[in-house]
C-alpha cells in the first residue's frame, strides 16, 4: 500500500508495509541474532583437531549473521516498524536448536553450527514468498542472506565430509 502526501507541490508516496511484512522480517531477525550468539559460543568453546582454522571460520560466520541481522533490523525500521532483538524475545522466538554448554569438539561444533545455519535459512525460505509478495525489495535482502549462509554452511560442513 502507498500513502500519498502533498509536499511542495509534489505528490510524495510512502510505502505502507502490510503487518505481515515486519512480522516475517522479525522472525528472520531473531534467528540471525541467535545464530550470531551460537557462533560466538562455539568460537569460545571449540577444541580439537583443526581448532585454529575452525575458530577463525566461526568468526566469519558470526560476522555474516551479525551483519545480516543489522540489515534486517534496519529494513524493519525503514518500514516504520520496530525490530525486537532483546535476549528474552530471541530466546522465546528462535527456531534454532539450542547450542550445548561446555567445550565441544571441532567435529561436533561443525555439525551443531551447520544445523543452526540451515535452521536460519529454513526461516528465511519459509517467509520468502509472503515477503516477496508484500515487498520485493525486502525479498532481495533475504536472497543475499540465504546465499551467504548457504555458502558458509557448505564450507563449514565440508570439514566433516568423508569421501
Amino acid at each position: 500500500m502507498v500513502t500519498s502526501q502533498r509536499r511542495s507541490g509534489h505528490d510524495v508516496r510512502e510505502f505502507d508495509a502490510p503487518p505481515n511484512l515486519p512480522e516475517n522480517l522479525q522472525r528472520v531477525l531473531v534467528d540471525l541474532i541467535e545464530l550470531h550468539l551460537q557462533g560466538k559460543q562455539a568460537h569460545w568453546n571449540v577444541v580439537g583437531t583443526n581448532f585454529r582454522d575452525l575458530h577463525l571460520q566461526l568468526d566469519e560466520i558470526v560476522d555474516t549473521a551479525r551483519d545480516a541481522s543489522d540489515t534486517i533490523a534496519e529494513r524493519i525500521r525503514a518500514l516504520n516498524a520496530v525490530p525486537d532483538g532483546r535476549s528474552d524475545t530471541v530466546t522465546a522466538s528462535t527456531t534454532l536448536p539450542a547450542f550445548p554448554p561446555a567445550e565441544q569438539t571441532t567435529t561436533d561444533t561443525v555439525d551443531f553450527i551447520t544445523t543452526a545455519i540451515y535452521a536460519a535459512v529454513h526461516t528465511l525460505r519459509a517467509v520468502h514468498d509472503e515477503v516477496d509478495t508484500a515487498d520485493p525489495s525486502s525479498a532481495d535482502l533475504l536472497h543475499n542472506i540465504v546465499d551467504d549462509l548457504e555458502k558458509a554452511a557448505w564450507m563449514l560442513k565440508s570439514e566433516n565430509r568423508k569421501i
